[in-house]
């Protein structure tokens, strides 16, 4: 017989998983995954997405920033929402997203982004290289889940952090976006906050489109698969992926940051460049992460093209050059330097017919680039679509959102790796081939 303070001790028990391991208790069924639509702006060559957020739900639409570690949103104009809330000083997720001090004192009514004793933050634009200061919030966010090949119900996760902004930090995104996105890896990105809400794992993948015409990437949060159409049939791209490890940058890589932040940036591996199997001579120690936080080679979505210091562009460009002896070199179009003639190559399935770029990762691990990723077509000219960042860049190579169009991507921060896939293109299908169409 059990007796009565075994029986109190049990539900205590009890009570405590509950508490300090949610995903433990027996509560309805959770969704695995989630999916948010990308498009790509013609103009900007920005990457955008739109969540519903408030209470209301209302669509807003944001700018996806790979490396940002938080979502940030303008709270100065048109925010309205009975679930909004101020978060304290001194809370758990003022300490997480490593905040400076509170805001002591705000001019008017308390509203959206002017509240007094509440976490500071420092949203960031890296397209206008600003930031400014701003409350750090609470509220809803709505997104679509996904169960294998076909999209679901919408389900909100209530209390996701984000930064308010004042409109002006607005400038430079694309018309009617009211923020950016932060996929970093850290407490308060939203990959991170998304599965802590829903007990999924802490992973995500990208498959951005390079299309700019009526076509949709897209954004995975939790579990696989990964389906895309290859002509009528679907195609589970998870099985192709190969894995590198991510790596830590002690130093916050970000244009704004705190006293004793770490990057939440994704770097990787890179230890050496070849292109057509001809070895491109880098100083590989570039490559490395100092302890200081320079150097390495990080991916981003708001670099447009991967920018690499002066000395492994130069290096990188010269091997170029001499491996297309008989193409025809043209006038280069800014930021390029290195540009051809449109006829100078052929056609392929994977865009046009140049040399591969192989990057040599850890693990053994090769990524190679296609045509499609390593050249641009700009005023009727083909350019090679890599910039000189400099000779004293933070980070000696980024490589940008046209690198890795049409290639999946699965950042797994649980497991510190990044699976990535060949372009999708050699199974003559893409990133815009996803299917939104719920099941009927």
């Amino acid at each position: 017989m059990i007796s009565k303070t075994n029986s109190v001790l049990c539900i205590f028990l009890s009570f405590l998983l509950i508490l300090f391991f949610p995903c433990t208790a027996k509560t309805a069924p959770r969704p695995r995954a989630f999916i948010l639509p990308v498009t790509k702006d013609a103009a900007t060559k920005q990457h955008i997405t739109t969540i519903r957020q408030r209470t209301p739900l209302v669509p807003v639409k944001f700018t996806v920033d790979l490396g940002q570690r938080f979502l940030w949103v303008d709270c100065e104009k048109g925010y309205v929402s009975s679930s909004y809330k101020p978060v304290p000083c001194g809370s758990i997720p003022c300490k997480r997203s490593f905040s400076g001090a509170g805001v002591e004192s705000c001019l008017g009514s308390p509203s959206p982004g002017c509240n007094n004793n509440t976490c500071s933050h420092i949203p960031y634009n890296h397209f206008i290289r600003t930031s400014t200061s701003g409350e750090l919030a609470q509220d809803t966010f709505s997104l679509q889940s996904i169960d294998g090949t076909y999209p679901g119900k919408f389900s909100s996760a209530n209390s996701v952090v984000f930064g308010c902004a004042p409109s002006s930090l607005r400038e430079g995104l694309v018309k009617n976006v009211k923020g950016i996105i932060g996929l970093g890896n850290g407490y308060v990105g939203f990959p991170t906050q998304l599965a802590n809400s829903f007990c999924m794992p802490r992973k995500f993948a990208i498959c951005l489109t390079s299309s700019l015409h009526n076509s949709t990437g897209v954004i995975f949060f939790g579990e696989s698969p990964y389906i895309f159409q290859v002509f009528d049939s679907p195609l589970d791209f998870s099985k192709r992926l190969v894995y590198t490890p991510l790596l830590k940058n002690p130093v916050s890589t970000s244009g704004s940051y705190f006293q004793g932040e770490p990057s939440t940036d994704y770097f990787i591996g890179l230890t050496s460049i070849k292109i057509n199997d001809n070895v491109v001579p880098i100083n590989t120690t570039l490559l490395r992460i100092t302890k200081n936080g320079k150097g390495g080679t990080k991916i981003s979505t708001v670099e447009p093209w991967t920018k690499m210091e002066t000395s492994i562009y130069n290096a990188f460009t010269e091997t170029f050059v001499k491996l297309l002896p008989r193409a025809t070199r043209v006038e280069p179009v800014a930021p390029f330097k290195v540009c051809y003639d449109r006829w100078s190559f052929g056609d392929t399935r994977t865009g046009p017919g140049v040399p591969p770029i192989e990057l040599g990762l850890l693990n053994n691990k090769t990524w190679t680039m296609f045509g499609a990723n390593s050249i641009v077509q700009v005023n009727h000219v083909q350019c090679l679509g890599f910039v000189d960042a400099g000779p004293e860049p933070t980070t000696s190579i980024v490589i940008g959102a046209h690198q890795i169009e049409d290639h999946l991507m699965q950042f797994d921060i649980a497991n510190k790796r990044l699976g990535f896939s060949s372009s999708l293109l050699i199974d003559q299908t893409a990133c815009g081939n996803f299917n939104f169409t719920s099941k009927a």
